[in-house]
């Protein structure tokens, strides 16, 4: 079986191949071996204290191995593997509902519409502090969500603290198959939508947004706003199905080549609906591998008009080899390249890998490596997709910044519904009196702050406690929507639809120039 996969800024782009050539001669292949084990068993005969062999192998070895090669080649230990399966098919069987953490507790981030968890009445806020017989404070959030898991149809019972509440409340929830999606599609105003792909990291994606625009009428569409921002990536088989709806039949999409790999080119697939309106595509930073794809192919073939930032820059295939253990290799073994033939993959071979994913990036685009988009506008390679149109991060004040990272309006919105529930009408924004409430909540907290900074940043504080008390009353999809209305980069993107239009044109008066004449 062959997929390929990209995970995040850790950044996967995941090949199952079923052979790779010997990098090296048998006999360097086997004094290579006997080095790793003659030094294994010193340090088993002589290391002062007990050594595990798994904890030698799986945190030392093979990671150490992998480290020397590139940022993206990795190991994943058994359960690392089960978790990363377990997210391509985007199902488990579980309550249903998002899990943080506040301090040293878990507790409940969103149930997911429509799940168990929902349905049983848990809520955002609710501290988790047993599950059945299992007293879950002090535990880790991989170890409840853990406890949470199990097979359709049996029950689970658990225990949360609520804000309100005098006693710890007991919910009996019946497991079920939990489908999760990350796709959304809506109108942002008549003619105009707005789609968005937080990662490609599911077999879903491709059929999520078929489903998604068919349910809204891609028909009436006029314009997409297309937000692939902090897109890690994800399945680039759903990246190309997604990509090649939007292109026209046959188009290149991606490829990849590497030195024991032959070149594979993907194709577009197009659907009929989705050749008619111009495109926008939102990128920032943090979009990488798989999202870069996207926006790349649409880009090379004038499709698509991109805004905001340059993206990461991740542009490497990796093999992933399933080992007897249960455990998995990830081993780069190929570069993608765009339609035009930009290679996408950043320069790590000259820094650290830590200033690679964490520091400032000045890499530019490689002016040596210029290629052209079906239109004829140059585009450059070798430092990520390059947006048309630069959009800059908004700057947060001190303030700003400081009430985002704090966690107080998580906890202002757990007291503000208490032992109630979250309610609120439709198109509700704070008052003079919630503002005032929260300004004196910040002072019962201790937050440090000025008046003049809570004057100062007064629309952003209603912004913020206007979407944290959305999640809680009508779900984090309606809660994301309303930021996504009141985004002033969004509101640009629309601003530019009439760009993407005027680059559709050209493009298909290009093509058409290039076809030969009917006889």
């Amino acid at each position: 079986m062959v997929a390929v996969l990209a995970i995040a800024l850790a950044g996967l782009t995941l090949l199952l191949s079923p052979s790779v050539k010997a990098a090296t001669s048998d006999d360097d292949t086997a004094n290579g071996l006997r080095s790793i084990a003659n030094a294994y068993s010193l340090i088993e005969k002589n290391f002062a204290d007990p050594v595990s062999s798994e904890r030698a192998l799986y945190q030392g070895a093979i990671p150490g191995m992998l480290r020397t090669l590139d940022p993206h080649s990795n190991f994943l230990d058994p359960d690392e593997w089960r978790e990363a399966q377990r997210r391509q098919s985007a199902q488990y069987f579980g309550v249903g509902m998002e899990l943080t953490v506040d301090g040293e507790a878990v507790v409940v981030g969103q149930p997911f519409p429509n799940s168990p968890a929902a349905a049983a009445g848990l809520r955002r806020g609710d501290v988790i502090v047993g599950v059945d017989q299992h007293d879950a404070r002090g535990l880790e959030l991989g170890a409840v969500a853990n406890l949470l898991r199990g097979p359709r149809g049996t029950e689970v019972t658990v225990k949360v603290q609520r804000e309100g509440a005098p006693a710890p409340l007991s919910f009996t929830v019946t497991r079920a198959a939990i489908q999760t999606s990350l796709v959304d599609a809506f109108w942002l105003r008549p003619g105009i939508v707005y789609l968005r792909i937080q990662s490609f990291e599911s077999q879903s994606v491709a059929p999520d947004v078929e489903a998604a625009l068919k349910k809204l009428g891609e028909g009436n569409v006029s314009g997409m706003v297309f937000d692939l921002r902090g897109n890690p990536g994800g399945l680039v088989t759903e990246a190309v199905a997604v990509a090649g709806r939007y292109l026209r039949s046959g188009q290149t999409v991606v490829s990849h080549r590497g030195r024991a790999e032959a070149e594979q080119v993907f194709r577009a697939k197009p659907q009929p609906d989705g050749q008619r309106y111009p495109i926008v595509i939102l990128v920032d930073r943090s979009s990488a591998s798989a999202a870069e794809i996207v926006a790349g192919a649409l880009q090379d073939h004038d499709r698509a008009w991109v805004l905001g930032e340059t993206t990461f820059g991740k542009g490497l295939v990796q093999g992933q080899y399933e080992l007897s253990e249960g455990a998995a290799l990830v081993l780069t073994i190929a570069h993608y390249y765009t339609p035009s033939g930009r290679l996408i993959q950043r320069d790590y071979q000259h820094r650290s890998f830590f200033d690679y994913y964490y520091a400032g990036r000045n890499d530019g685009p490689n002016l040596a490596d210029v290629k052209a988009t079906d239109s004829g506008r140059k585009v450059y390679g070798g430092g990520g997709i390059t947006p048309d149109e630069k959009y800059d991060r908004p700057t947060y004040s001190i303030f700003e910044r400081r009430l985002a990272a704090s966690g107080v309006l998580f906890h202002f919105g757990s007291l503000y519904f208490s032992g109630r529930k979250p309610e609120l009408p439709d198109g509700w924004t704070p008052d003079d009196g919630v503002l005032d409430r929260f300004h004196a909540y910040l002072r019962e907290q201790k937050f440090p702050f000025t008046d003049r900074e809570f004057s100062d940043n007064r629309q952003f504080v209603s912004n913020q406690i206007r979407f944290e008390l959305y999640r809680r009353a009508f779900g984090r999809q309606e809660a994301d929507r309303a930021a996504i209305q009141s985004d002033p980069e969004v509101g640009r993107a629309m601003d530019s639809i009439p760009k993407a239009q005027a680059l559709f044109q050209e493009v298909q008066r290009v093509l058409a120039r290039r076809l030969p004449p009917v006889r």
